[in-house]
């Protein structure tokens, strides 16, 4: 059987297709993993909001690392632990996305918040995390070098055009730490899989670091091995081989 018990997968870019969808076949061998014993779990970037119709999709009850690793749950509906970014840096990330008249947003314990909804009453609630987006890449990047000289924060990207904010320590990797100490299982019995740069400290801490096909060059260059695309079912050619030792999906 195989040396990793949990197999932690992004969702954009990675488990999902193009159109958002968990393809059957995906979801046939997340199934026979955790039918075998190994734990699946969720690392994305995605809040509860829009992460938890695929979590109720597979009918997984375990762990999940959400929001970048700002939001940990122990399973539907039992919230473990939430690390939030402070009411003054709020302020000063949406001042400098107004200025840049950059596309943002941002998730909060009450909502996904965006630009076309956001109010003054917002600065009242606590977030998780906030994100900003511009298809200009050079003011993109610029953004983000301002994002982290303003110390105490962590930014990473889930696109060439974005930028994610968490409070300083709060990556994918931190969050799938806690489930492992959660699990009693230490990080090389991990398999990790993504396709961006929020996913590039976890694949590099995991036992077992998977880009996909469709992934980020830099990511490709971090991780063990790099499996198809997220429209070739990689997550389950990454299953398949490294869980079931195969080398190809049987017919159904």
């Amino acid at each position: 059987m195989s040396a990793y018990k949990l197999v932690a997968l992004d969702l954009d870019g990675t488990t999902l297709t193009d159109d958002k969808r968990i393809s059957q076949v995906n979801r046939i061998w997340i199934r026979r993993a955790t039918e075998a014993g190994v734990t699946v779990i969720f690392s994305t970037g995605r809040g509860i909001q829009t992460a938890k119709s695929y979590w109720d999709e597979l009918r997984l009850d375990v762990p999940m690392v959400l929001l970048n690793g700002a939001e940990i749950w122990k399973g539907p509906g039992r919230l473990w632990e939430r690390h939030y970014l402070s009411r003054q840096q709020i302020r000063e990330l949406h001042k400098l996305a107004v200025g840049a008249d950059a596309w943002y947003w941002g998730y909060s314990v009450e909502s996904l918040t965006n630009r076309e909804e956001w109010t003054e009453e917002m600065f009242d609630r606590d977030w998780m995390k906030f994100g900003m987006g511009h298809h200009d890449l050079p003011t993109i990047a610029g953004l983000r070098e301002q994002v982290r000289q303003m110390g105490m924060l962590e930014v990473t990207r889930s696109a060439d055009t974005n930028m994610e904010i968490s409070a300083l320590g709060v990556t994918k990797e931190s969050g799938v730490r806690k489930v492992c100490e959660l699990l009693g299982i230490g990080m090389h019995e991990v398999m990790a899989i993504g396709d961006h740069h929020n996913d590039r400290m976890l694949i590099q801490a995991a036992g077992l670091g998977i880009a996909m096909g469709n992934a980020d060059a830099e990511l490709k260059e971090a991780a063990d091995i790099v499996t198809g695309t997220n429209g070739e079912d990689g997550v389950a050619q990454a299953i398949q081989q490294y869980i079931f030792g195969l080398n190809a999906v049987p017919e159904e």
